[in-house]
Parts: C-alpha cells; sequence; structure tokens
C-alpha cells in the first residue's frame, strides 16, 4: 500500500480528511524518501475539524493542519521514525503529535484534534 492509498482509505471512514499532497524525492520536506532507512512513500492530508485560525500562516501541508502517512519497507522502521519524533517532541512541545502503527505504515496526526477526534485515525489505521 502506498501513503496516497491509505489516506484514501482513512478517507473513507473520515469525511473531514482531504489528500493535500504525495511527495516525490525531489519535494520531500525530510529528504527520506527512498533514502536508506527512510519511508518508501509520504502523503499529507488535512483535516477540517483544525481551527484555521491556529495554523494560520502554516504551509498547506504542515502536519498541524490534519496529518501524514508515511510507509517504510518494514514495522520496525516504522517504530523507529515514530520514536524518532516523540524524541524531539520531548523538547519542542509544539512538535507534539498522534502516532498510529499499521505494519509498516506511520500514521501521524496533527496535535490540534481533540483525543476523541484522532481516535478516528487511530480505528483507521487498524484497518489498513
Amino acid at each position: 500500500m502506498t501513503a496516497q492509498q491509505a489516506v484514501a482509505a482513512l478517507g473513507e471512514s473520515i469525511p473531514e480528511l482531504k489528500l493535500v499532497q504525495v511527495y516525490t524525492a525531489a519535494n520531500d520536506p525530510n529528504h527520506l524518501l527512498g533514502r536508506p532507512g527512510g519511508y518508501t512513500s509520504k502523503a499529507t492530508f488535512s483535516d477540517r475539524r483544525v481551527s484555521s485560525a491556529d495554523v494560520a500562516g502554516l504551509d498547506k501541508d504542515a502536519i498541524e493542519r490534519g496529518g501524514s502517512v508515511e510507509v517504510f519497507k518494514t514495522q520496525e522502521e516504522a517504530q523507529s521514525r515514530a520514536k524518532y519524533i516523540e524524541t524531539i517532541a520531548k523538547s519542542v512541545p509544539s512538535a507534539t503529535e498522534y502516532h498510529y502503527i499499521a505494519d509498516s505504515i506511520l500514521v501521524r496526526v496533527s496535535r490540534l484534534l481533540t483525543p476523541t477526534q484522532a481516535k478516528d485515525y487511530e480505528a483507521g489505521a487498524t484497518s489498513l
């Protein structure tokens, strides 16, 4: 499953979700796509339950606007990426986000969604 396919699958049960961008190795802001230990595909999405006032001035593909899906070769790589992001968030609270892992797929969800809203993504990730 690609990241774009995973976003589409999540959107089947989360009507507030909208695909924003599918990345290539040339436009990946993290420079991880296709690289050793990096993801094999990545896509971002928005969620209309996130207040536009809370994301004013952020890039259209910012995680805070909804989230992203990163697909790795293995579950261990997905877990490693989630742990890396969580380590950063400990010293930069604004980097906090929800993480859901389904096999080798990491679903990253905006901290601006309530825990109840984020559970929609948790439930969606279990069916990926």
